[in-house]
């Protein structure tokens, strides 16, 4: 779903540049109280996996492709702010890397794939918590539900942007009717991997998801015939797995999703690209900035075999992602000791 340059008018675009700042520099404040010294490589780590997974194209109807938008899968995994800011280091780094997404429209990409998709399912999540029982599963089940609402959620945010600053007359209510139909099975395989994900982190590691703090239930026994709360564990439920182990194994998953699978990725135009050229969407579109980029397509310049320089570009991308959104999110976590540290006032 990411907006090229030209679709929606300079100033639409320029107040959407607007929004996705203010909304950032709150993530920002926010995501120093979600972060810590446990979550901050893993919110580095998320951002590079879903730089790989949105490399992989799943087809959704004849001719249409989807992938992953991710809002949900971050904001569970690592809280909401958090989940803001790990989307739009993958959006930035693929509309200035690999020319995919505008760079005037870059503020209608944060709003619409990290913000929209952030808010609605992380909102969809939390009430889902409230009603079902306090277990695990529960957690697996709210993600899904949560990350398939979160996609037509972006489809609607998309065409009111649309229908306000759009640059051409297209009947709104035709680009609705396309937008949401397709996305709502695009929502289908965003929650199906969001589900998948977050129940093998929870698997392995469930003190480290975010979404499923919380909901582990204290431990009652029976003495002398009455219930009495049992002594809290003192180590991880599952420190079987390493945070370090946890994290390369992450990485490397990323990067042969990057490098190896996404060359089997449905080759068919995403769902806006779909709806663009059926409507006629599209006739301003203009082309990107960084279309002569050695990385442009996803595919590195001047290597002739596709696989090889797709695979290649791909790695670069989940490698630079990485060190992009770890460097953002240490440097929060150092903020957040460093306001937290006492002050010494020389008495």
């Amino acid at each position: 779903m990411h907006v090229p340059d030209g679709f929606i008018n300079a100033p639409t675009s320029a107040v959407t540049g607007v929004v996705a700042a203010g909304a950032l520099a709150v993530s920002l404040r926010g995501a120093r109280r979600e972060l810590d010294e446990r979550t901050a490589p893993l919110a580095g780590l998320v951002a590079a996996f879903i730089f790989a997974v949105q490399m992989l194209n799943f087809p959704v109807a004849a001719g249409t492709s989807g992938h992953l938008l991710g809002g949900a899968l971050a904001a569970i995994l690592v809280g909401p702010y958090t989940a803001v800011l790990c989307v739009s280091v993958v959006l930035l780094m693929q509309g200035v890397l690999f020319a995919d997404g505008g760079l005037t429209a870059l503020g209608v990409n944060i709003t619409d794939m990290a913000i929209v998709t952030t808010v609605v399912s992380y909102a969809v999540f939390r009430g889902l918590l409230a009603v079902l029982p306090r277990k695990r599963r529960s957690v697996t089940v709210a993600s899904f539900v949560a990350a398939l609402v979160s996609v037509p959620a972006a489809a609607v945010a998309f065409t009111l942007i649309y229908a306000i600053g759009g640059t051409t007359d297209v009947s709104i209510g035709k680009v609705a009717t396309a937008m949401i139909g397709v996305h709502v099975l695009i929502g289908i395989g965003e929650a199906v991997i969001t589900a998948l994900t977050v129940g093998a982190v929870i698997a392995v590691r469930p003190d480290l998801v975010h979404g499923a703090r919380g909901l582990r239930q204290r431990l009652r026994l029976r003495v002398n015939g009455a219930l009495v709360d049992a002594p809290a564990p003192t180590a991880p439920v599952a420190a079987r797995t390493s945070r370090r182990t946890l994290w390369v194994t992450g990485l490397v998953t990323s990067l042969v999703l990057a490098g190896f699978v996404s060359f089997y990725a449905s080759a068919s135009p995403d769902g806006l690209e779909k709806v663009a050229h059926d409507k006629g969407i599209d006739q301003e579109a203009k082309q990107h900035a960084s279309a002569d980029s050695p990385l442009a397509d996803y595919g590195v310049k001047d290597i002739s075999d596709a696989r090889l320089s797709g695979g290649l570009a791909g790695v670069i991308g989940v490698g630079v992602t990485v060190v992009a959104g770890s460097a953002v999110f240490w440097a929060l976590r150092r903020r957040r000791g460093a306001d937290a540290s006492p002050v010494n006032t020389g008495v």
